[in-house]
């Protein structure tokens, strides 16, 4: 029989060192695993963390192992490229850091051996992802295993697969599932029995035969059916030989059907059932990507509570014991590989090596219901090579899996006749209007527009968020990075989104906080702080609460701007979100009346004056906090960027004049500021020769885009344009900028 040895404790760990050792060294730090090295310089801002080459060693005995015929080292994560040595000698390489690899260690091992492990995350132009927003986090960050296994054995060589593969097809009330083994060195005379259970480990049905392919019907099948009936049966395959069990696999699987429509949505065993849900990515503060099964299980009961059905699983592939999570829990799952923001044309094999892993390892998975082709890849424009790796992939997802969909997540400035989007089976958009540009009200005409220009192809929003810090205030605008705008903005966005039901998926970027080392925003570098929670899961910021009062049957009552207590105006509007149908709202005692509100969101005009004790009441559930009245604003609440050249509530605005914190609609929508611009456009393009057409941030400026730009105040506009063309403006240029706006008329609103 097959025995799996945990092999995570006590490995000697040196980022230092230059070869391969010949013993363990006493000056390499001791570690466990999961481990990674870039736990904290991965997250403290700079874009300096270390990529490079790091070294795993360990003493194994083969004589404190199971006895077996054959021995696999199983690696379920090393991030990017790792090599396996046994004693000096290399026995495996392997490309792609969020999969499970294997090595067949049987004739290298001896009585006393010394492992060692490479892993790289270094750049390359080979191995995805190379550019994107997120750290990449090096190490062995995952379960190493030693598996025993005789010399007849389930197969474990073929792309980290369990070495079963089951297919159920629901017509109506019954199930035909079909269940495939992979053998290696199956001996004449062997057979297989196959047998399945149903929740509660009752027989459902069971043959032995010397197939590798058994079939079954289950009558009156108990479906999995998303949130509302996550029902799972289990299939358990034995190797016999004279009777006797030698090796044995096992999975979980769930009966269902599915298709998403172009005006439908997605429809679960023939019912609509919106996706509405968050992407995730898998780190934590402190820990970097090296996560433990109980910080899945905190990931996964958040993900719950806030009542989503859906989870895009970004922008790789995950933890096994997350997807089970997902299974168990009834979230229906987007799983994808880090095909993600450039087009390399030397890695196409990459692509297709992490393809084939992502599908092997992940089929029997019932809530993954797409496969994710790429992200944000076609931001430099569709080449034919790019267009090229995309029908590639496509392919092999539909030969390898003839039940699920293809998908991708393209970006902004993507045009909506782009050949890219005809590929897959289904298309999302990653679009941010009313953060990087744009306005929130842009968000739900742009789909409207897509489906009426392609009435055939389902349409979802893959990616849309904002940033929030504990920063506050009464009046919130975009940019601000305060919680107050974020949770407006999610206000918006769910209203058009969730209201057009055409939309096969909606996935808010992100559910929680994430490592982003490149990232200088928002007051605290190293963090994409785009998350509904903190990156410690410590605190819900108020717009998990928004997308609970939506999604949640969970009765409840919260009230917004708990971290925002000093306020200076007499009258001030406080926010409650609920799911019941009318809240309450007291002030010292004092009833300010009852409230009804069709899209959950209620505000309340509440007298400030001295200390306030807020209490709300929807039905049953009740919430409270505290306003405080200050004579001047607390400027703890007000985010003053290090290191930025000009602050925004630094500069100087007259009154009906333009300035640096206007939109930039507003400027070139005036003569002699539009004037303005086209000059300080052409001084930063540098010229262009005459027919080209203007990229100036490296993608084709279209009418779309434009209108998404004008939503910038001048001054993010310049000081995202900036870092994205290398022209740098001092804090004299913008001032002097400022100077000449304050000359022109803002127009009449």
């Amino acid at each position: 029989m097959r025995e799996i040895v945990k092999f995570n404790s006590a490995w000697s760990f040196s980022k230092e060192a230059t070869a391969v050792p010949a013993a363990l060294d006493a000056a390499w730090e001791v570690v466990d695993l999961p481990h990674s090295w870039n736990a904290i310089d991965g997250q403290d801002g700079g874009n300096d963390y270390y990529r490079g080459t790091a070294y795993y060693a360990k003493n194994i005995s083969k004589s404190q192992l199971p006895a077996a015929a054959r021995y696999y080292l199983e690696i379920r994560g090393a991030n990017s490229s790792a090599d396996v040595y046994m004693d000096g000698k290399a026995l495996a390489h392997h490309d792609g850091g969020y999969s499970t690899w294997r090595v067949d260690i049987t004739q290298a091992l001896t009585e006393n051996s010394l492992l060692t492990i490479a892993v790289d995350n270094s750049a390359n132009e080979t191995v995805y992802p190379q550019m994107a927003d997120f750290t990449f986090y090096g190490g062995l960050y995952r379960d190493v295993n030693i598996i025993c296994v005789p010399q007849s054995h389930f197969d474990l060589d073929y792309c980290g697969g369990p070495g079963i593969k089951v297919t159920p097809v629901v017509e109506g009330s019954r199930a035909d599932v079909e269940v495939q083994v992979f053998l290696t060195d199956a001996l004449e005379g062997q057979a297989v029995r196959y047998t399945v259970y149903d929740r509660e480990e009752n027989v459902v049905a069971t043959c032995e035969t010397a197939e590798t392919t058994a079939n079954f019907t289950i009558e009156n099948v108990h479906k999995w059916h998303g949130r509302k009936d996550p029902y799972l049966y289990r299939c358990e395959a034995q190797l016999l030989e004279s009777g006797q069990v030698i090796d044995n696999v096992g999975t979980h699987f769930g009966c269902r059907s599915f298709q998403i429509d172009p005006n439908n949505g997605f429809i679960l065993n023939g019912e609509e059932y919106p996706l509405r849900g968050v992407s995730r990515h898998q780190d934590r503060w402190g820990i970097g990507n090296a996560l433990l099964p109980e910080h899945h299980e905190e990931d996964i009961d958040l993900i719950c509570e806030v009542g989503c059905t859906t989870i895009r699983l970004a922008h790789y592939q995950h933890d096994q014991y997350f997807y089970d999570l997902c299974d168990r829990k009834g979230l229906v799952i987007w799983a994808e590989i880090p095909y993600i923001s450039k087009h390399m044309p030397t890695g196409r094999e990459n692509t297709v090596s992490q393809m084939k892993e992502l599908i092997v390892q992940n089929y029997n998975h019932p809530s993954i219901v797409v496969w994710g082709l790429s992200n944000e890849i076609s931001i430099g424009g569709s080449t034919e090579d790019l267009l090229e790796n995309h029908r590639i992939l496509n392919d092999l997802c539909h030969e390898m899996d003839k039940t699920r969909l293809t998908t991708i997540a393209a970006v902004s400035m993507c045009k909506m006749e782009d050949p890219y989007l005809q590929i897959p089976d289904v298309v999302s958009y990653n679009h941010y209007f009313g953060w990087y540009g744009g306005d929130t009200s842009m968000n739900g005409p742009w789909f409207d527009k897509f489906h009426a220009m392609h009435p055939n192809i389902p349409i979802g929003c893959s990616e849309y968020g904002c940033e929030a810090l504990n920063w506050h205030t009464s009046d919130p605008h975009q940019g601000d990075y305060t919680e107050e705008y974020q949770a407006y903005y999610h206000e918006e966005l769910i209203k058009q989104l969730f209201t057009r039901k055409y939309m096969w998926a909606t996935h808010v970027w992100n559910m929680f906080d994430f490592g982003a080392d490149a990232r200088n925003e928002g007051g605290e570098n190293g963090q994409n702080h785009k998350g509904l929670v903190t990156f410690d899961r410590k605190y819900k910021k108020d717009s998990f609460y928004a997308y609970k009062a939506w999604l949640s049957d969970e009765p409840f009552v919260h009230l917004c701007g708990k971290r925002y207590v000093d306020r200076v105006e007499d009258v001030t509007k406080v926010t409650v979100y609920s799911n019941q149908p009318s809240v309450e709202l007291f002030a010292n005692g004092v009833s300010l009346g009852v409230k009804e509100a069709a899209d959950h969101f209620f505000y309340f005009d509440v007298p400030n004056a001295g200390k306030t004790e807020l209490k709300a009441v929807a039905g049953a559930c009740t919430d409270e906090s505290v306003i405080n009245k200050v004579d001047v604003f607390n400027e703890e609440y007000r985010l003053k960027e290090e290191g930025a050249i000009l602050n925004w509530f630094d500069i100087d605005e007259k009154p009906g004049r333009l300035s640096l914190n206007s939109k930039m609609g507003d400027v070139i929508s005036t003569f002699r500021g539009k004037l303005l611009f086209v000059r300080l456009m052409g001084k930063m393009m540098g010229g262009k020769k005459k027919g080209e057409k203007a990229k100036p941030m490296g993608f084709e400026v279209t009418p779309e885009m434009m209108s998404m730009m004008n939503g910038f105040t001048v001054l993010r506009l310049l000081t995202l344009a900036g870092g994205m063309m290398d022209a740098k403006f001092t804090k004299e240029d913008l001032l002097n900028l400022n100077k000449k706006l304050s000359r022109i008329r803002a127009p009449r609103t």
